[in-house]
């Protein structure tokens, strides 16, 4: 995976295309960045005032940004660069699946580089001025959620059987201290995840093993894969929206538990707990757990 382009304040990336400040394409706004629309389901009770207050389900961000390509006097390069900002959007990897999608990378004064996933669904030039090199621009960008996510992932492995990699070493000096926090002696499996909202990671078991469970320790909640792997065999469970699925190394899927609830299977900011079990005589196959720090606001 190539090192993303390192972001200025006020310049951001649109799939390959940087976009802003120092960049052809001046944007001139960014609409759609504070509270997502809402579902709701609120109720008028007959007969009485008032209203109940059903529950509120966030539907995805649509940002809209108001652009303009400047080149003076070089309408090729600036047909150029929208040929570049129609290209990322018209690919078998954004367009070609359900729940695929391309990365819209923002940078704002005072806040590090968030992330939202999502489509290119408008993009609307007027080429009136072309000849002059300005080419203004009509985007909307429709996130496959609500939130924002930091620019590079975070990721842990957890072998198999393994409580902790701390320990005692003798002979013992005296006084000394047990630490009250878990994580800060590195224990397998005690997560620190940052952000501000709930995030979905991505589990992938590596055999050889049989019939893998993992649990999220704070929740209860777990997923147990019905399947046996050899060794140099994977399994991977993508539980981020629009994925959520169960994939092997060969392409194949492999079924969970029937109590086993992928929509759920998440991580709470700051410290989390995942443990996990399987059959394998060898304590040789590991748990990798890749997450992305999400937030509710920029």
């Amino acid at each position: 995976m190539s090192t993303p382009v390192q972001l200025v304040d006020g310049r951001h990336q649109l799939g390959t295309v940087l976009i802003g400040r120092g960049t052809p394409v001046v944007v001139a706004a960014i609409e759609g960045l504070g509270q997502p629309p809402q579902r709701n389901q609120d109720v008028e009770p007959p007969g009485e005032d008032g209203l109940w207050l059903g529950p509120d389900y966030y539907s995805g961000r649509s940002l809209r940004i108001d652009a303009s390509i400047k080149m003076p006097g070089n309408q090729a390069g600036a047909l150029d660069v929208l040929a570049a900002l129609q290209a990322d959007a018209d690919t078998a990897a954004v367009r070609g699946g359900g729940g695929t999608t391309m990365n819209l990378r923002l940078k704002f004064p005072g806040r590090d580089v968030r992330v939202v996933r999502g489509r290119l669904r408008k993009l609307e030039p007027d080429l009136t001025k072309a000849i002059h090199g300005w080419i203004p621009l009509d985007m909307e960008f429709q996130a496959a959620d609500h939130l924002y996510y930091a620019d590079g992932s975070d990721a842990t492995s957890i072998p198999l059987g393994s409580t902790t990699t701390g320990g005692l070493t003798f002979p013992l000096l005296f006084p000394f201290t047990i630490g009250g926090d878990p994580a800060a002696v590195g224990r397998p499996g005690y997560l620190q995840v940052a952000g501000t909202a709930p995030t979905w990671p991505v589990l992938r078991v590596q055999g050889p093993c049989a019939n893998p469970r993992i649990t999220h320790v704070g929740s209860g909640r777990v997923l147990e894969v019905q399947a046996t792997l050899a060794a140099g065999e994977w399994v991977e469970i993508d539980t981020r929206p629009g994925w959520r699925t169960v994939l092997r190394n060969n392409g194949g899927a492999a079924p969970l538990a029937a109590t086993s609830r992928i929509d759920l299977f998440r991580l709470d900011p700051g410290l989390n707990e995942i443990r996990w079990s399987a059959t394998d005589p060898t304590l040789t196959s590991t748990l990798a757990v890749t997450w992305w720090p999400a937030y509710k606001a920029l």
